[in-house]
């Protein structure tokens, strides 16, 4: 029995030395846990309060605008249009766009919510006027957009002028068409860019790091950047370049019987500066009667005079000569030919190339006093320095004097409808948003009326304090310990017409603070924690 006790002794000893030593494991296992999160695990927080909304994409957006879903039946004019027209120019955008890979490089309102109906107008191959509005509508919903607080869009005119030129430096042809010059510098580009863009800062190199702004108008009309082989052909006026950089495009008939085409390349990184403002504030042409036509007269009447009102605008062009024929239209910014009554510039920062936009409203199309209805649907393929708003755009009217005479009288007002792709419907949207608590009952306003602290210490005013005073006083508490005071008795009387009113007024509860807003935490870097060792010499 002894032994048998001994035995059952020196078990229980082995197995609390186990217990020990694995207790002794498990608190160095968890200590070097806590070693390593708060080496490698980002820093807390001292306030980490739950977000109490889903983290939901907002409907569409459109900087600067305001915006109204409409149905098809309440889109003014959009049964007298010529949809096949409208959709052939469709077709034409969705070329580029289907050639598109992953997210868009800018993000827009629209997106790359353009590619689902290109891709089913790709499988189309309409020829009828009924099936391409079917088309439009089954895969669009209808927006009314303007600038925000204006009823209504503006739109003007645009068009490839027609002129005359020489490959050569003559009397008559002196002055130079220049290509993009090999000193000018965007920042985020190259020579080599597609697409140079045409607002912000351009600058010129001097040496291999300093950089200044580029040559203005003014500078490069006296000859600054002359002489260095950039001349793509000659004109005969500066009135002539001046119109074919305000369009962005030309056509030069060249005296040898060809004909060359020249496409917007690049800019000098000056704002744009219209000339017809300038004739207008001077007070040379009225408003009313301001047109393309009227500005070329002028400065074909007034040369010395012209030569000032042109430097005014110190944005100047540079072009790229493009393989066209007579036969082919202009290219776009988008990158594809125009149509004629159907492309319109827009403002690239806010919209997608290939949106269908409905313009409508009355024009001067026959003649310059003349009202035509115009209900046309026109697709967003070209952009311009001028071109600027959510309800903006210039109308393309093909080439030569008379679309300039037709272009050059436009600016008017109209109503814009973006044809907006049914997987950005923002009423469908919309409906998954987050919706504010319900506002309380007349009831329970009018007993717990919320204010904002801020404002009310702002209005408090040093005669307010009594007026709270005495109404702290109007309490059972305070009437009772004023009736054993003798001095109060003897002033009761008299404080009692100031107290009467404010005593009716105690049953109302007084005002509960707006409740305080949810502080932002800012996102601190992880700090980086690093050992401290000490070296000793060894002696």
């Amino acid at each position: 029995m002894a032994l048998e006790a001994l035995t059952k002794h020196l078990s229980y000893g082995r197995l609390a030395i186990a217990c020990c030593a694995l207790a002794v494991v498990c608190s160095t296992a968890a200590i070097a846990a806590r070693y390593r999160s708060s080496r490698h695990s980002p820093p807390r927080h001292e306030h980490t309060h739950p977000i109490p909304y889903p983290n939901l994409e907002l409907p569409l957006q459109v900087n600067g605008s305001q915006y109204e879903p409409l149905a098809w039946a309440n889109v003014a004019g959009w049964g007298d249009d010529d949809h096949l027209a409208a959709y052939k120019a469709f077709r034409t955008s969705c070329k580029p766009i289907a050639a598109q890979q992953g997210a868009p490089a800018e993000s827009k309102a629209l997106g790359s919510s353009l590619r689902d109906p290109c891709r089913i107008a790709k499988g189309l191959d309409l020829g009828d006027g009924t099936k391409a509005k079917e088309f439009f509508e089954q895969n669009f919903v209808p927006l009314r957009i303007s600038r925000l607080g204006e009823d209504a869009g503006f739109v003007t005119g645009y068009y490839e002028p027609v002129l005359d030129g020489s490959k050569t430096q003559t009397d008559v042809y002196n002055v130079p068409v220049y290509r993009r010059p090999s000193n000018l510098f965007v920042r985020g580009k190259t020579q080599a860019s597609v697409g140079l863009p045409n607002s912000g800062p351009v600058y010129r190199k001097i040496g291999r790091r300093k950089l200044v702004p580029y040559y203005d108008r003014a500078q490069i009309e006296d000859g600054a950047i002359a002489g260095r082989g950039l001349e793509i052909c000659w004109l005969k006026s500066q009135t002539d370049l001046l119109f074919a950089q305000i369009q962005g495009s030309a056509r030069i008939k060249l005296d040898d019987g060809t004909t060359l085409r020249i496409n917007y390349d690049a800019h000098n990184g000056y704002p744009y500066t219209a000339v017809g403002r300038v004739l207008i504030d001077r007070g040379i042409i009225p408003r009313d009667q301001m047109s393309m036509q009227k500005i070329r007269e002028w400065m074909e009447q007034n040369p010395d005079g012209a030569n000032e009102v042109r430097r005014q605008n110190r944005a100047y062009v540079f072009f790229r000569e493009v393989p066209l024929s007579d036969k082919d239209e202009a290219v776009g910014a988008q990158g594809v030919p125009l149509t004629p009554g159907r492309s319109i510039a827009v403002d690239k920062a806010l919209h997608v190339y290939g949106t269908p936009f409905f313009i409508a409203g009355q024009l001067p199309i026959e003649s310059e006093q003349s009202k035509t209805p115009f209900h046309r649907l026109m697709i967003a393929q070209d952009t311009g320095s001028a071109i600027v708003g959510p309800a903006r755009a210039d109308l393309y009217f093909g080439a030569g004097a008379d679309a300039g005479k037709v272009s050059g009288r436009l600016r008017h007002n109209m109503q814009f409808v973006m044809l907006v792709p049914k997987g950005l419907d923002p009423v469908a949207r919309g409906h998954k948003l987050p919706i504010p608590d319900e506002r309380p009952s007349a009831k329970i306003a009018k007993l717990f009326p919320q204010t904002d602290p801020a404002q009310d210490k702002a209005a408090a005013k040093p005669a307010d304090v009594p007026t709270a005073t005495v109404a702290k006083a109007g309490s059972k508490d305070a009437a009772r310990s004023a009736a054993k005071s003798p001095a109060a008795k003897d002033a009761a009387p008299a404080a009692a017409p100031a107290t009467t009113p404010v005593a009716q007024a105690a049953p109302v509860a007084e005002p509960v603070p707006l409740p305080v807003a949810r502080p932002d935490i800012p996102q601190q870097p992880e700090k980086r924690r690093y050992r401290r060792y000490r070296h000793h010499r060894e002696q």
